[in-house]
């Protein structure tokens, strides 16, 4: 067990390094993401979300990329992404977006 841990420790993605504590602090996106889920959706920004999605994605395939592979960044931003994203679907539907358009009747 002790040589497990002390392998984690200095495993090049360990807490010794900024690939373990970037994630770990990139968990506020997900909290509050999670947190603002409450409340109502006039309150949400369509552009920071949007952006949110954008660099969720972006850091996706960077932790894919980069050498060692970081399993734990792909994850949280992976969280990231599905949490961003149902909460722009709910600033679509507050905005009138995704409303289905009937067709106009046939006079």
């Amino acid at each position: 067990m002790a040589t497990a841990f002390k392998a984690f420790l200095n495993s090049p993605v360990g807490p010794k390094t900024t690939h373990f504590w970037g994630p770990v602090s990139n968990w506020g996106f997900i909290l509050a993401g999670m947190a603002d889920m409450n409340k109502p959706p006039e309150l949400i920004s369509g552009h920071m979300t949007a952006v949110m999605c954008v660099y969720s994605g972006l850091f996706m395939r960077f932790a894919w990329v980069v050498r060692p592979r970081n399993y734990f960044l792909m994850a949280t931003h992976a969280s990231n992404e599905s949490v961003q994203l149902y909460q722009l679907s709910r600033y679509a539907r507050a905005q009138g977006y995704l409303e289905k358009k009937e067709p106009e009747a046939q006079q």
